[in-house]
């Protein structure tokens, strides 16, 4: 059976693109009110105004780092002044960056990649429990990667942030056993969205190879999951 999102209360991370972007506006269809957070404050009002065209009877952004712990404290506060509760968090915001092989590799590209999809996970998920726990039968939705379950060439790090997430998702199912509190993870594959353009710092033409020859999910896809999930 599932359930009607109409008027609940959804925050998404990392909102101003790919699968953030797609799902604001994949649950502004469900009537769910959106908590958006992401860096890109100008991209971020622009998708939040979509979401309000597409149906949503609330929608409001925030800026959110979630690699600063002080920025996700931030967007707590913030979510918490606007709802006592929350009915479903969706942990998207991450990334990978380069795809050097470890021999070459480059610190700030690791930093970056175990910073913001493993520590923004734990951050944002520790700053909304106690709203989600307020609310029985909400869910928290992390997008994780088949990168996580399957390791690729010069992927070392961000395999090895992904499948960090995996078992995050894994260890909090445990932790809120008998709260009510659901906790899944969507693992995409390849999927087209600005993912690739981040990872190369803006090269377009290579970013665009690595879908030569393939009909890859889109973000939307990856949207409808999500929506899917949380009902």
């Amino acid at each position: 059976m599932s359930v009607s999102l109409a008027g609940k209360w959804v925050v998404i991370t990392g909102a101003s693109s790919g699968f953030g972007a797609a799902a604001a506006l994949a649950f502004a269809r469900e009537g769910a009110c959106l908590l958006l957070g992401a860096r890109r404050l100008d991209r971020l009002e622009a998708v939040a105004a979509q979401a309000r065209a597409a149906g949503s009877p609330q929608v409001l952004a925030h800026v959110l780092d979630v690699t600063k712990t002080d920025s996700v404290a931030s967007f707590g506060s913030w979510a918490q002044s606007l709802s006592a509760r929350l009915d479903v968090l969706v942990n998207n915001a991450g990334g990978a960056k380069g795809l050097d092989p470890v021999a070459t590799g480059k610190d700030d590209d690791w930093t970056f990649m175990l910073e913001a999809n493993v520590l923004g996970v734990l951050r944002m998920t520790r700053a909304l429990l106690p709203q989600l726990v307020a609310s029985p039968g909400s869910s928290i939705i992390n997008i994780g990667s088949i990168a996580g379950r399957v390791a690729y060439e010069g992927g070392a790090a961000y395999c090895a942030a992904k499948a960090g997430e995996l078992q995050i998702t894994r260890a909090l199912r445990l932790e809120l056993s008998g709260t009510g509190v659901r906790v899944a993870t969507i693992d995409p594959g390849l999927a087209e969205t600005e993912f690739s353009l981040v990872r190369f710092a803006g090269d377009a033409a290579r970013a665009n190879k690595v879908y030569e020859g393939l009909t890859p999910p889109t973000a939307e896809d990856v949207a409808e999951t999500i929506v899917w999930v949380a009902t």
